[in-house]
């Protein structure tokens, strides 16, 4: 058997560059991941912060009752969640910009007119609009009427007024209204921005046979932010927003039910302050 020393020393050479050669592969993806970990405990702080920056420049903050939405109209809750309405520039309308009214007027269409990105002139069903914003404050479409959201989160609430309409037929003329929310459980006077709000319609009324009655009802509803699905207020829907944190649901559900109807806003309330929500900031 013919032995060649050079080739062994090749051999060794090849094997010391090869471990050279992972070596400094090993000590880039250490580093790398180092660096990755180091940046995504700086976001982490950022956020905790309330300052990091948009996509589209913007600045999140984290909501608190001080935060100003954007004014205009916002075709969607994307748009809520981007903070980014039509502005009331963009607006086709003879309405003073600096109107106090203006939306007011603007929405008594039931067109509505604006410019795109694009410099060309929209038009749009005011059935079709999520809401609007002025000075700085919510407002969702609930069938016909604007209704004020005072209380802004990863559950967001609000009191709407709904209009109900029924005919019914009585030999006698007598029509009572009939409201399946005549008789809903309010937790606002215990813990709620909305105490002692007037409801006048725990009455009945008189009608002809054939007649149509109508009725206007305070009602309560809930909006998931991370998803814009509104629900009506109640414990079933409670409980399944609750759910994404098993232990404020646990806690929630463990509750007799007539505690759990006593504590349904304070759960709301634990759970915004849990789980806080970040807007880009209005300029």
């Amino acid at each position: 058997m013919n032995f060649n020393k050079d080739r062994v020393y090749d051999v060794f050479r090849d094997y010391k560059r090869l471990n050279l050669l992972n070596g400094i592969i090993f000590e880039v993806d250490f580093e790398k991941s180092v660096m990755k970990k180091a940046i995504l405990t700086l976001i982490a702080v950022f956020l905790s912060m309330g300052m990091i920056s948009a996509q589209g420049g913007d600045t999140l903050v984290q909501y608190s009752p001080d935060f100003k939405f954007k004014d205009g109209i916002y075709l969607n809750f994307d748009m809520v969640k981007a903070n980014s309405p039509i502005p009331k520039a963009k607006l086709f309308t003879s309405v003073d910009y600096n109107d106090k009214d203006f939306f007011d007027q603007v929405l008594s269409s039931d067109k509505i007119y604006f410019y795109d990105n694009m410099g060309v002139r929209q038009e749009l069903d005011k059935s079709s609009i999520w809401g609007f914003a002025r000075n700085g404050v919510l407002y969702i479409k609930i069938q016909d009427n604007f209704n004020r959201i005072t209380f802004f989160g990863s559950i967001i609430h609000f009191v709407a007024d709904v209009t109900t309409r029924s005919s019914s037929y009585s030999p006698y003329g007598y029509n009572p209204y009939y409201s399946p929310y005549g008789s809903y459980y309010s937790p606002y006077s215990y813990y709620s921005p909305y105490s002692n709000y007037y409801d006048p319609y725990g009455y009945g009324g008189y009608g002809s046979p054939g007649s149509y009655s109508s009725r206007t009802n305070l009602e309560m509803f809930m909006i998931d932010f991370e998803t814009g699905k509104e629900y009506e207020y109640n414990l079933e829907n409670l409980e399944a927003l609750l759910s994404k944190d098993p232990e404020l649901y646990e806690e929630f559900v463990s509750m007799r039910n007539k505690n759990q109807k006593q504590m349904m806003f304070v759960y709301l309330r634990k759970y915004n302050e849990k789980h806080p929500v970040f807007l880009p900031a209005g300029k």
